[in-house]
């Protein structure tokens, strides 16, 4: 979690400065985003259509590695854990 609110501080950051410095992002943040989400879609095509090929567990690689690399490790409630 500490990651994702230093990343979302430093995207603040850097916005203000641009605002202070009268600006624009280079590029507009929701196509970025919109094309960040399909290059990371885009990585994982081959992977599952070789596990349709082989006619391997689809369902338990897109739960566990797609998902994984997809949404990159979920936070966890550490007092839930102990």
């Amino acid at each position: 979690m500490k990651a994702y609110l230093l990343s979302l501080g430093a995207g603040l950051l850097v916005g203000i400065v641009y605002s202070l410095l009268g600006v624009r992002s280079p590029a507009p943040p929701v196509i970025a985003l919109i094309g960040l989400a399909g290059i990371l879609v885009g990585e994982q095509v081959v992977p599952v259509a070789k596990r349709l090929l082989d006619r391997k567990e689809l369902a338990a690689f897109v739960t566990t590695d797609f998902a994984h690399h997809i949404l990159g490790p979920l936070p966890t409630n550490r007092k839930q854990d102990a």
